[in-house]
């Protein structure tokens, strides 16, 4: 049986692992990717140390380990339209809109917790 978009359940991926030094970012990344792929409606928000994933001139090559911004670009593709920022996050870590993909909303306390409460399932890593 398959589901119309609007019985499907609403799936957000809660990133909040730096992009290098542990394999929960890569996990983190590869299970948005796993639910676009079987088109499952899903939504990425990246809090805390998590928003240093987004920072577009990362390059893992520098520590022998895969450029995860490569991962995070290929969302479009996957049909991940949605993803977010936490913008208190972007304020510590001095990051602003030209460091981000142009795709990324910034997002406050309050629509964090409204975010968070629109979706039926929540996934953090």
């Amino acid at each position: 049986m398959t589901l119309s978009a609007d019985t499907k359940k609403r799936q957000l991926v809660v990133i909040r692992s730096t992009p290098y030094g542990s394999t929960m970012a890569k996990s983190s990344l590869d299970t948005a990717l796993a639910f676009a792929a079987f088109d499952r409606p899903i939504d990425v928000l990246f809090l805390g140390k998590g928003v240093l994933q987004l920072v577009s001139t990362q390059d893992g090559k520098a520590i022998d380990s895969k450029t995860i911004g490569k991962q995070i670009a290929s969302f479009p593709l996957y049909g991940i339209e949605h993803y977010y920022a936490d913008e208190e996050a972007l304020r510590r870590f001095s990051l602003d809109a030209n460091d981000l993909p142009p795709q990324v909303s910034a997002l406050n306390k309050e629509n964090i917790r409204e975010l968070i409460a629109s979706h039926d399932h929540v996934l953090g890593f």
